[in-house]
């Protein structure tokens, strides 16, 4: 298993106090040189509520900030049994082997995440796993669609100062979760089955719009036939709706994840998104639209968090919510008294 995965088997209180004492310029480097037990230690640096570790980790993301941003960021999403584990690690295998360093982060906002969130994750890839050019984790929000927000966008930035050249990001919850990561990543794609038509009943018509490629999985053997008519029923649909990205065509395409077939002309077509988007500047200006995005979200998440600690709000918030629940005040009234309390 990889040295990121070693990390969850120790005691916490070892965990917790070997990253409180680590110098960071020792981190700094083993990330910097690639060593995944230090990028596992990072992460978690970042990921712990502890004001403390906060600090460090924003150092850290300092010193290493200038070291990022040569990676492709991919964000995948997939309707229910359509075999987005088995493909992601097909296509990370597939990666590797042409000599990419890939990274694979889970986003769920829907679970508390837990231990257990990152076992799961490793058994369901684990060949990828112990691939000495991958490094699968998951990113844990508490619960909170911002902490996934900030979490995973400082994981991806540690992933590639840690020289990956291939951000894959899982999308594990549904709803929101997929347009959270489309807005953190530059590619986004949506896996699928046969039965397109029944299939588009219960998706929103927002996540197809989301998706710059859309892969019609397990088109092998008798099911060859249906997933390229649903193919091409894809294709049809996707006339009428707005593209994601500026000047890019999203195209609709079938793979096997279980055979690798098709996985070439997926690499392939992200290629050529790479290239296209680069030469017109949407590329760049969607990085820096998405930066801006991640201040404001910071800023939001920052107040709304010393809103809710505020001595006098945790005292009064209680019997301000009563009096509105009961009638006694009307929300806009209460919001007024709450703020008036919190600017003092």
């Amino acid at each position: 298993m990889p040295d990121s995965f070693n990390q969850g088997n120790k005691p916490k209180m070892f965990r917790k106090k070997s990253q409180a004492h680590q110098p960071i310029h020792e981190l700094i480097h083993g990330v910097k040189s690639g060593n995944r037990r230090d990028l596992a230690k990072a992460i978690t640096l970042i990921e712990s509520n502890s004001q403390e570790h906060f600090q460090r980790g924003q150092e850290l993301l300092k010193e290493l900030t200038p070291h990022t941003g040569n990676s492709i960021r991919i964000g995948i999403t997939g309707v229910p049994g359509a075999g987005k584990s088995t493909f992601i690690e097909t296509f990370g295998e597939s990666l590797c082997e042409q000599g990419y360093k890939v990274a694979v982060l889970a986003v769920d906002p829907s679970s508390t995440v837990t231990g257990g969130s990152i076992l799961g994750d490793k058994t369901r890839m684990e060949n990828l796993s112990r691939n000495p050019n991958a490094f699968v984790r998951p990113s844990p929000s508490g619960g909170v669609l911002g902490g996934v927000h900030r979490k995973t966008r400082e994981t991806m930035l540690l992933c590639e100062a840690a020289g990956y050249d291939v951000i894959l990001v899982e999308t594990v919850g549904v709803g929101q979760s997929e347009v959270i990561v489309r807005g953190m990543v530059d590619f986004f794609m949506l896996l699928v089955i046969t039965g397109a038509g029944d299939e588009l009943q219960g998706m929103k018509k927002g996540i197809m719009e989301l998706a710059d490629l859309i892969v019609v999985n397990k088109a092998d053997g008798d099911n060859l036939p249906a997933a390229e008519k649903t193919r091409r029923e894809y294709k049809g649909i996707l006339h009428f709706l707005q593209p994601a990205t500026k000047g890019w065509e999203t195209q609709a395409v079938t793979c096997s994840a279980l055979h690798g077939k098709g996985i070439g002309d997926i690499w392939e077509a992200i290629a050529d998104f790479q290239t296209a988007t680069k030469e017109s500047g949407v590329f760049s200006a969607r990085r820096k639209s998405q930066t801006k995005e991640w201040l404001h979200s910071m800023i939001a998440d920052r107040i709304l968090n010393s809103f809710f600690h505020d001595p006098d709000i945790k005292r009064n918030f209680p019997d301000i919510e009563a009096e509105v629940i009961s009638g006694r005040k009307t929300a806009s009234q209460a919001v007024e008294r709450l703020m008036e309390l919190y600017k003092k």
